[in-house]
């Protein structure tokens, strides 16, 4: 049973790796060439599809095989803060509901979700109902607007993602900076500014924090309990940023 599994693993690389040399081969002569009948062979390529290869093969007697001509990513290894970052990016593509993003986004969710526990599946499935999209930014906001720090961004995709709160460094639209333990529980974009509508352990209330005003963040350990957004609205202030 073990040779068996270990040879069928190996075929599959085999057969990976001939595909990506690009040369032209029929499904007769590749399964010649792995040593195995066309029969096998086709349960195989079911497999390399099923795991995301992209295999076409041409119908009839001394039909083509090849990978998509417009194909080329390979495997791609990610890190974790570039596949937290990621999966935000997938959740907001996802609730602009644009046509122009939805084609694939379902399938490329699916395999990225498949590389993660099933705890961070959890978290990552509620990503979409805690973004919220709302009307582009005024000239007023835009006029002294900048985009965030990429560090500052990679925290907070974090926190936000775990649900766990960070100290951050807070500037006001006065220009007063104060230190502030925040849980972020929903992000909100208006376009291009980012705001994070947040629990506010100073002021012991909720609160909305600028992006881009956020000079600094440190997680802080511990996890926090996700408030409905309705109660959180009915808590912000007229002043949130005080």
């Amino acid at each position: 049973m073990r040779s068996s599994t270990v040879s069928r693993i190996e075929r599959l690389e085999i057969i990976t790796a001939r595909l990506k040399s690009d040369l032209p081969i029929t499904i007769g002569d590749l399964a010649k060439e792995v040593g195995v009948s066309a029969r096998t062979l086709n349960r195989d390529i079911d497999v390399l599809k099923s795991k995301g290869l992209p295999i076409e093969t041409d119908v009839g007697r001394g039909g083509g095989i090849r990978l998509a001509r417009h194909w080329g990513v390979g495997r791609i290894n990610l890190t974790y803060t570039e596949a937290v970052d990621l999966m935000i990016s997938l959740a907001i593509a996802e609730q602009m509901e644009s046509p122009l993003f939805m084609a694939h986004l379902s399938s490329v969710r699916h395999k990225i979700m498949a590389s993660f526990s099933p705890t961070m599946k959890l978290k990552v499935n509620g990503l979409k109902s805690r973004i919220i999209i709302g009307k582009s930014a005024s000239t007023f906001v835009l006029a002294n607007f900048e985009s965030p720090k990429v560090e500052s961004v990679q925290l907070l995709h974090q926190a936000f993602l775990l649900a766990q709160p960070i100290e951050v460094v807070y500037v006001n639209e006065r220009g007063a900076r104060s230190i502030r333990v925040i849980e972020p529980h929903y992000l909100f974009l208006s376009y291009p500014v980012w705001y994070v509508l947040a629990w506010d352990h100073l002021r012991d209330d909720a609160r909305i924090f600028r992006c881009d005003r956020i000079e600094d963040i440190n997680p802080v350990n511990g996890e926090f309990k996700i408030i409905p957004l309705s109660e959180l609205k009915k808590r912000i202030k007229k002043t949130p940023e005080n």
